[in-house]
C-alpha cells in the first residue's frame, strides 16, 4: 500500500508541492467472520490429556523429585563433597536445633526431632539440592508468640499445639503446591520481607537476652514490653552468665567472620555453634557454677510415631498457620531459587512448596514443630560444595546419631551458650544495608521498609506482616490505577519514537500528539488515562501558539498495552466521541493480537475506522501529517478569499518548520525511512 505525504524545508505554501512516496505497512485486521481459532478444550480435559501424555520418567520426577539428581549423580565427583557438606551442616544443626526449640518455648529435644524426620523427607520430595531444612529462628519466634498467648509454655498442651501447627502448616504448603498458588507470594515486596526480618531479628535477640542477664523477662513479640521487663528486673542481674554468654557470642561472631573471609577458614563458620556448646559444657562440668543454668536432661532415642493432638484448638491456630506458612515459604523459596541459580539448575516453586509441606506433615507425626529452609545452614551447605540431596540425608544421619548416642552429653550445656547461638544467627538478619540502599534508590520502598519494621517492633509480628503486605498491595494498586503515560517524539534521523521528557531532542509535530500508555487498560485506570489524554491535548494546543490553536490527531501507541477490558473499550468509545465532536481523530498504533481482537469484537475498529490503525507509530504520523497539511491547505485557501481571517504563511510555518527551537520537524525522506 503506497501513500504520499508533503515534505517541506520551509513554512512556505510552495512546500506542499513536494510530494514523496512512502510505504505504510498495512495492519492485518481480524475478520469478523473468521474464527479466532479452535475453542479451547475444558480444563479437566486439558489436564487429563497432559497426564496421559506423561512418560514413566516424568511421573517419577513429579512424585519423587530426588530421582532427578539420582539419575545424573556422579558418584566419584559428588559423593565426597556431599558427605562433607552434610556432616558440616549436621554438626551445626545439632546445637542450633536445641537453641531454636528454646526460643519456641519448647524442650530442646523437640528441636532435635524437628531437625531429624523433616530433613529426610525433604531430601526425597524437595526440589532444591542445597536447601537445609529444619528449625529456624523466625518460625520459632512465631510459634512462641502465638502459643504463649493461648497456654503456658510449661504445660503439655503447649507442646501438642506446636506439633499440631506443624501439621497445619504442612497441609497449607501442600495445598499451595498442588494448586500452584506460589505466584501469590509475588505480591509481597522485598522491602516488606527485609523490614519484617530486621524487626523480628531485633525481637528475637532481645527475647534471648534473659539467658545473659540471669533473670526471666516477659515473653512477647513487641519491643516495648521486652525493654520494660529488662529494665524492671535489672536488680536481679547476674554477671557470670553475662560474661560467659558474651564470650561465646564473641567467639561465634569471630568464627563466622573468619569463615566468610577466606576459603581456608570456611569450616569455622559451621564449627562455631559446636565450639560454643563444647566449651560451655566443659566449663560447667569442671567448675559446676551454680549461677549458670543448663539445659537439663534430654531423652535419648529416636522419636516415636504419634498422631498430633489438640485439634479442638485448631480453629484458633488457623491465622498463625497461615502466617507461618507465608513466612516459611518466603524464606525457603527465596533461598532455594538463589542457590538453584548459582548451581545451574531449574527450581519449581510449586514442587518446592509441596516438598516442604510433606516434610512438615511427616514431621508432625514424629513430634516436630514447624520447620523450613534455613538461610545460614543453606549458605554453609552451598559453600561446603553440596551437589545433591545426599547432603541433606547426611544431615539427618548426623542428627539421628546425636539422638541415639549423644543426648546424655547435652545435659550440661549452658543456656547462655544456646542463646549466644541464636543471637549470632539473627544478627545477620538485621538488614540495615538494605535500608540505606532503598533510601538512595527508591524512597517509596524505603518508606515501606520503615513502616513494616516499626509496625512489627511495636505492634507484634502478625500486625507487622499484615500492615506491610497491606501497604505493599496498596502501592501495587496505586501504580496500576495510575499508570505511566508518555508523550512521544521522533529521535532525529530515525523512525523511533521515545518519551520527550527522557529525550528532549526528540521532534514533535504541530497538530499531532503521540501518546504511549505503559500498562494494561482496565476499569481501575480508564479515568486516569482519559484525564491524561485530555491534559496532553490541552497542553499541546496551548504550546503551539495562536496560529495553530488546536490538535487534529491523537495517536495512541499501544504496544505496551497487554490487555484491555470492557470498561477500557467503553472509555475508548467515549473518548472517540468526545474527540469527534471537537474535530479530533484517534489513531491507534501497534496493538497486540489479543487487544486487537477485542477491539474488533467490540466494534471499536469499525467505529474509529480501519484506516486509522497502524503497525508503526511512524506510519500513523506520516498519514496524519498528510491530512493535517490538507486541512491547513484548505484553511489557507479559504483565508485568502476572506472567509477565515488568518495569516497563511505563519500558520504553515508553525506546522511544517524543522529547525526551530520548539523542535518540530517534517517527515523523513523515503530513502531514510
Amino acid at each position: 500500500m503506497e501513500r504520499t505525504y508533503a515534505s517541506s524545508s520551509s513554512g512556505d505554501m510552495a512546500s506542499l508541492s513536494a510530494i514523496r512516496s512512502v510505504r505504510v505497512i498495512p495492519l492485518q485486521h481480524p475478520s469478523p467472520t473468521k474464527a479466532a481459532g479452535p475453542p479451547a478444550p475444558p480444563l479437566l480435559e486439558r489436564i487429563s490429556t497432559r497426564l496421559r501424555g506423561m512418560s514413566a520418567d516424568k511421573w517419577l520426577s513429579v512424585l519423587l523429585p530426588c530421582s532427578r539428581w539420582m539419575r545424573s549423580y556422579k558418584w566419584r565427583e559428588y559423593l565426597q563433597v556431599d558427605l562433607m557438606a552434610g556432616a558440616t551442616v549436621g554438626v551445626m544443626l545439632v546445637p542450633q536445633a536445641m537453641s531454636y526449640a528454646k526460643l519456641a518455648g519448647l524442650h530442646p529435644i523437640y528441636g532435635l526431632y524437628t531437625g531429624f524426620v523433616p530433613v529426610f523427607i525433604y531430601a526425597i520430595f524437595g526440589s532444591s539440592r542445597q536447601l537445609a531444612v529444619g528449625p529456624v529462628a523466625l518460625v520459632s519466634l512465631l510459634v512462641s508468640n502465638v502459643l504463649g498467648s493461648i497456654v503456658d509454655s510449661s504445660s503439655e498442651l503447649y507442646t501438642e499445639l506446636a506439633i499440631l501447627l506443624a501439621l497445619m502448616v504442612g497441609i497449607l504448603e501442600c495445598l499451595m503446591g498442588l494448586l500452584r498458588l506460589g505466584w501469590l507470594l509475588r505480591f509481597i515486596s522485598h522491602s516488606v520481607i527485609s523490614g519484617f526480618t530486621t524487626a523480628s531479628a531485633i525481637v528475637i535477640g532481645l527475647s534471648q537476652i534473659k539467658y545473659f542477664l540471669g533473670y526471666n523477662i516477659t515473653r512477647s513479640s513487641k519491643i516495648l514490653p521486652l525493654i520494660t521487663s529488662i529494665i524492671e528486673g535489672i536488680h536481679d542481674f547476674s554477671w557470670p552468665p553475662f560474661v560467659m554468654g558474651s564470650i561465646f557470642l564473641a567467639i561465634l561472631l569471630i568464627m563466622k567472620h573468619l569463615g566468610k573471609s577466606g576459603k581456608n577458614f570456611k569450616y569455622l563458620r559451621a564449627a562455631g555453634p559446636l565450639t560454643a556448646v563444647v566449651l560451655g559444657t566443659l566449663f560447667v562440668k569442671i567448675f559446676r557454677p551454680f549461677s549458670i543454668s543448663v539445659v537439663g536432661d534430654i531423652p535419648q532415642g529416636l522419636p516415636s510415631f504419634s498422631i498430633p493432638r489438640g485439634f479442638e484448638h485448631a480453629k484458633s491456630l488457623i491465622s498463625t498457620a497461615v502466617l507461618i506458612t507465608g513466612v516459611a515459604i518466603l524464606e525457603s523459596v527465596g533461598i532455594a531459587k538463589a542457590l538453584a541459580a548459582k548451581n545451574g539448575y531449574e527450581l519449581d516453586s510449586n514442587q518446592e512448596l509441596f516438598g516442604l509441606g510433606v516434610a512438615n506433615i511427616c514431621g508432625a507425626f514424629f513430634s516436630a514443630y514447624p520447620s523450613t529452609g534455613s538461610f545460614s545452614r543453606s549458605a554453609v551447605n552451598h559453600e561446603s560444595g553440596a551437589r545433591s540431596g545426599l547432603s541433606g540425608i547426611t544431615m539427618g544421619v548426623i542428627m539421628g546419631c546425636a539422638l541415639l548416642f549423644l543426648t546424655p552429653l547435652f545435659t550440661d550445656i549452658p543456656q547462655c551458650a544456646l542463646a549466644a547461638i541464636v543471637i549470632s544467627a539473627v544478627i545477620g538478619l538485621v538488614d540495615y544495608d538494605e535500608a540505606i540502599f532503598l533510601w538512595k534508590v527508591d524512597k517509596k520502598d524505603f518508606l515501606l521498609w520503615v513502616i513494616t519494621s516499626i509496625t512489627t517492633l511495636f505492634f507484634g509480628i502478625e500486625i507487622g506482616v499484615l500492615v506491610g503486605v497491606g501497604f505493599s498491595l496498596a502501592f501495587v494498586i496505586y501504580e496500576s490505577a495510575n499508570p505511566h503515560v508518555a508523550v512521544l517524539g521522533r529521535l532525529p534521523g530515525t523512525t523511533i519514537y521515545r518519551n520527550i521528557l527522557q529525550y528532549p531532542e526528540a521532534y514533535t509535530y504541530n497538530g499531532i500528539v503521540v501518546v504511549r500508555i505503559d500498562a494494561p487498560i482496565y476499569f481501575a485506570n480508564t479515568s486516569y488515562i482519559k484525564d491524561r489524554l485530555r491534559e496532553y491535548e490541552l497542553n499541546a494546543s496551548s504550546d503551539r501558539g495562536p496560529d495553530v490553536g488546536r490538535i487534529y490527531f491523537v495517536i495512541l501507541e499501544m504496544s505496551p498495552v497487554t490487555h484491555v477490558d470492557s470498561s477500557a473499550v467503553q472509555a475508548l468509545k467515549d473518548l472517540h466521541q468526545e474527540y469527534r465532536d471537537r474535530g479530533i481523530q484517534i489513531a491507534i498504533a501497534n496493538p497486540n493480537r489479543q487487544v486487537h481482537l477485542l477491539l474488533s469484537k467490540s466494534g471499536l475498529i469499525d467505529l474509529i475506522g480501519k484506516e486509522w490503525y497502524f503497525v508503526r507509530v511512524h506510519d500513523a504520523v506520516q498519514v496524519c501529517l498528510r491530512h493535517v497539511q490538507n486541512v491547513i491547505g484548505k484553511t489557507t485557501g479559504a483565508s485568502s478569499n476572506g472567509t477565515i481571517p488568518r495569516r497563511p504563511s505563519a500558520l504553515l510555518q508553525n506546522l511544517l518548520k524543522q529547525d526551530s527551537p520548539s523542535m518540530h520537524e517534517p517527515l523523513l525522506r523515503e530513502n531514510i525511512v
